[in-house]
């Protein structure tokens, strides 16, 4: 049986003449690149003249690209939020009710939708933004805003 190799965008098939293609279990794997010479006069490190450069150009420009194809999860409740100093945790809940019986109590159970972890400068974008949209439901007349309770004035004494 004649066999011959092909590659597609760096994944390695094998076909044979029964038009069977399975992957190589083996990744491509690429020669380690020799350090760049070092001429004279040159620089040793040139980490400090790209960093400068970069602060020239400004911050990066970021696009977004939706995924229309991307798994949407459905949460009811938040069952859990923990910032430990380097990432904040959120975790969604999802409940679910028991069969309802005549004459007995309304049972459920809540489980675990998703957990999202968010470096902190992503926490506070979380945060501004949800604070926008709580002052839009307010604005609506959607939410009512909570009154602060005030403080008890002071003793004399």
């Amino acid at each position: 049986m004649a066999k011959r190799k092909a590659t597609t965008k760096g994944t390695v098939k094998t076909k044979t003449k029964t038009s069977v293609s399975r992957p190589n279990s083996r990744p491509n794997r690429s020669k380690s690149m020799s350090p760049e010479p070092i001429t004279k006069g040159s620089a040793p490190n040139p980490a400090p003249a790209a960093s400068a450069a970069a602060a020239e150009r400004g911050a990066a420009s970021i696009r977004y690209v939706d995924r229309a194809d991307m798994v949407e999860t459905f949460a009811d409740s938040v069952t859990g939020l923990i910032f430990d100093g380097q990432t904040l945790r959120i975790e969604f809940g999802v409940t679910r009710f028991d069969d309802v019986k005549p004459n007995a109590p309304i049972t459920g159970r809540r489980y675990p939708a998703c957990r999202l972890v968010l470096p902190p400068v992503a926490a506070v974008d979380l945060i501004n933004r949800m604070q926008q949209i709580a002052a839009a439901l307010t604005q609506a007349g959607v939410v009512k805003a909570a009154q602060r309770p005030t403080a008890p004035p002071p003793k004399a004494g």
